[in-house]
């Protein structure tokens, strides 16, 4: 399979100019209209891939079909963030939403459509070697983790809406505050799941100056706060990974006035379902009481506002892919050796509908010099990582590294033959 890559990736200049493009023009999760008719435009390049958009707001799906043979999903998300970048790039966003928001593709998003789009068409040029169906699945607002599922939702997969193939396998990666030229995956768990909770505490409002004569929402709120972080602390098995964290707090607006009113933001990680259930009633529980003993005239209301499923990395199918990147990749660029991370990943959503398995990688978008000198200084944790303003991939060996990955992939599972 590594001789199909070397004999078939493409000339990357026009996706460097592509990388850049779409790395200056970033738009916000549920609004990748744009975005979404780039990348439909590319893949209409390529002769006989079926290009459906549309799906579950933005989502754009090329299906390449070549013959009988396993179907495999390879997957990259559309969308940005609200972050005003800080990199000093020359083509750096200076995008902004209608509203005045700051957008900035400080996730990587912008290198993995650039480089599926890439090896769509390496493993159209090499369409002679392999057998099967390749769905590329260019995905909106996954920052929310809302839009694998809207586009199953949406009847990605029902022969009477979009009608993509179900694939056996889904698979995709990540840009990541690493060495660039390196990649990594592991078995099992990859990413944690993650929900996000908003979380109302109503109090009685009055003078700040007669705080005897009200119900302070806020220090109803600072004390929920300080409870919650017991829940990891004191309620959860010290073997066992979770995290909750309170990422907002919103009361008030001015010094002498006591609200009515105040918010919170919950997150959650966990790497089991047992842990997850825990969370969620554990928090229920917290801010129930906390309201009760505050004297609250009105119950709070806790709203989930997000969730991410858990990704686990199925052990067959990573084990073939572990061997492959090893062969193609080497030793000294590839590893094993990836520690479980907290951040969370709805692709998932994809394959859980359709009983397909799961593979999911990393790789390195750091300068190798900055990464060497980081870790030289004291560590590599010093280095800009996503959703920092000042994330800036560097675009080789990173976009190669990213092609391959994808295609060579794609191969593990499909019917290849020798030249």
């Amino acid at each position: 399979m590594s001789h199909l890559i070397s004999r078939f990736r493409p000339d990357f200049g026009p996706y460097e100019a592509l990388y850049k493009k779409l790395h200056a023009n970033p738009e916000l999760s549920c609004y990748e209209g744009s975005t979404a008719s780039v990348v439909a435009q590319q893949l209409q390049l390529l002769a006989g891939v079926e290009i459906k958009t549309g799906i579950g707001g933005h989502g754009v799906v090329g299906v390449m079909r070549n013959g009988e043979g396993p179907v495999v999903m390879l997957r990259a998300e559309l969308d940005a963030l609200p972050v005003l970048e800080q990199t000093g790039l020359p083509y750096a966003s200076t995008k902004r939403t209608p509203t005045g928001e700051p957008l900035m593709h400080a996730c990587g998003h912008d290198m993995h459509m650039t480089a599926l789009l890439a090896s769509a068409q390496l493993l159209h040029k090499a369409r002679s070697y392999w057998r099967g169906t390749v769905v590329f699945t260019f995905q909106p607002d996954e920052e929310n983790g809302a839009g694998a599922k809207r586009m199953v939702d949406d009847g990605l997969y029902d022969t009477q809406r979009h009608a993509v193939p179900p694939p056996d396998i889904v698979l995709g990666g990540h840009v990541m505050p690493m060495r660039s030229g390196t990649i990594s995956t592991r078995k099992g768990p990859f990413n944690s799941a993650s929900e996000s909770f908003r979380v109302t505490l109503y109090g009685q409002g009055g003078h700040g100056g007669k705080p005897h004569q009200t119900i302070d929402p806020i220090v109803m709120a600072c004390s929920t706060v300080m409870k919650l972080q017991t829940i990891v602390s004191r309620e959860i098995d010290p073997q066992e990974a979770a995290v909750v964290t309170v990422g907002s707090i919103a009361a008030g607006r001015v010094a002498n006035v006591i609200p009515e009113v105040a918010t919170l933001l919950v997150n959650t990680r966990s790497f089991t379902d047992i842990t997850r259930k825990h969370l969620r009633a554990s928090i229920t529980r917290i801010v129930e009481a906390e309201s009760m003993s505050s004297g609250s005239p009105t119950p709070p209301v806790i709203e989930k506002i997000s969730s991410f499923p858990l990704l686990f990395n199925d052990y067959a199918a990573t084990e073939k892919v572990e061997q492959a990147m090893m062969d193609h990749f080497g030793g000294e660029a590839f590893s094993t050796d990836i520690p479980i991370s907290t951040g969370s990943e709805d692709i998932a959503n994809l394959a859980n509908p359709v009983s397909a398995a799961v593979c999911f990688w990393n790789y390195g978008g750091t300068d190798p010099k900055l990464f060497d000198d980081a870790v030289k200084q004291g560590g590599a944790g010093q280095i800009p990582a996503n959703h920092s303003a000042k994330f800036a991939p560097v675009i080789q060996p990173t976009m190669t590294v990213a092609t391959d990955a994808y295609a060579l992939a794609a191969l593990t599972f499909l019917e290849t033959r020798q030249e």
